[in-house]
């Protein structure tokens, strides 16, 4: 392995409170024009909610099981829409099938408010929004002692300047330089993020290993050659487990990731 590229929300970072609020202010900002019928209740208090009281949220939970369904922010938009009609979703077919129910123009119109609103909440709020994200402890600790073993990268659908922002915050700046963080503007998929890198770096697709916590993810970019590792201390459960394990990929566990990721005894 010569390049370990990581995705940040759910690999490196655990950010999902942070989304899951930005995505209801979106999404109920966006008022009459949202597909659902109204049974999602508006979330209260702006911008004021706890880490504590989202994770005590009913509704936060039903949309962490949706979200290994989706891929960019617009998907939250669907994850919502399902949540407020009450649609059983169990499989990537079914989701797949009721976010071709919501019109393109309200996904093109979610994803920039939803970037509009998660800027809003950094300049507004900055110790809040910080506060609804965290990296996660044993990454940072195996990333920094194995950082010279391997080029570290980043594919992710985000914003590069919240990004940039977390990983200085937490002294991670150094590890991920420009070149190597690929944003949403870098490429709409993960798999123009790992052409575009293997462009810049020149290293064969096999010699790359890649790690995101969705499924679908991986199944995009493994006929590049990548070798393929799901994360499953981010946003999956057994569902995505099992599957990732039925098609190949390396899961592995916050324990047994520097062992399976560097093929070490750690």
């Amino acid at each position: 392995m010569r390049a370990l590229v990581l995705d940040f929300d759910g690999v490196i970072f655990n950010s999902a409170p942070e989304a899951y609020l930005v995505a209801r202010r979106t999404y109920a900002e966006l008022g009459p024009a949202r597909p659902g019928r109204g049974r999602l209740p508006a979330p209260g208090g702006g911008f004021r909610a706890s880490r504590e009281e989202i994770l005590a949220d009913p509704v936060y939970r039903s949309f962490l099981e949706l979200m290994p369904l989706g891929n960019r922010a617009e998907d939250y938009a669907v994850m919502l829409s399902i949540l407020e009609r009450g649609v059983r979703v169990d499989d990537q077919e079914r989701y797949d099938d009721e976010r071709a129910r919501v019109s393109t123009g309200f996904l093109e119109s979610f994803h920039v408010r939803f970037y509009e609103v998660r800027t809003r909440f950094q300049q507004e709020h900055p110790q809040r929004w910080r506060a609804l994200q965290g990296p996660y402890p044993e990454v940072v600790t195996l990333l920094r002692r194995r950082s010279s073993d391997a080029a570290l990268a980043i594919a992710t659908a985000r914003d590069r300047h919240s990004v940039r922002l977390l990983l200085e915050e937490h002294g991670l700046g150094d590890l991920f330089p420009d070149e190597r963080l690929m944003d949403k503007e870098t490429g709409r998929t993960k798999a123009a993020h790992l052409r575009h890198l293997q462009g810049e770096l020149g290293i064969p697709f096999p010699e790359i290993t890649f790690v995101d916590d969705k499924v679908n993810h991986l199944d995009a970019v493994a006929s590049l050659g990548v070798r393929c590792a799901l994360s499953s201390w981010g946003y999956n459960g057994a569902r995505e487990r099992e599957l990732a394990q039925r098609r190949g990929y390396v899961v592995c566990t916050l324990e047994s990731a520097e062992r399976l990721l560097y093929n070490s005894s750690g």
